[in-house]
């Protein structure tokens, strides 16, 4: 009963918060749990990069934190031969896609178990 009781409590406050406001919850709580997302990265229709177990991409504000700057971030290993697992010699890096001019596409790993 209990059960019950908390589950309809938790829809109801959901149902109450706008969209927007359930967005942010939502990757709050995957930020928490964490994802294992892979960016592939194009030119033309050419995949040129694959960045894999990204936990997220971020967007940059400015220093005053009130602005979006046009371009996302995060830290991913680049998967150099395509195969969504980390071999040796690929490494974690940093990196910086442009929300205007780099033709990409995030997405979870499908060959994670």
């Amino acid at each position: 009963m209990k059960t019950i009781f908390i589950t309809f409590f938790t829809l109801l406050l959901l149902s109450g918060c706008t969209q927007e406001s359930q967005n942010k919850l939502g990757r709050s709580i995957q930020n928490w749990t964490g994802t294992n997302g892979v960016l592939d990265i194009y030119m033309g229709d050419k995949l040129v990069q694959r960045f894999i177990q990204i936990d997220k991409l971020s967007t940059a504000t400015s220093t005053d934190g009130d602005t979006p700057r046009n371009y996302r971030y995060g830290y991913g290993y680049l998967d150099l031969n395509y195969n969504y697992k980390v071999d040796q010699g690929e490494k974690k890096l940093y990196f910086e896609i442009s929300n205007f001019a780099t033709p990409y596409i995030f997405y979870d790993n499908p060959g994670h178990k």
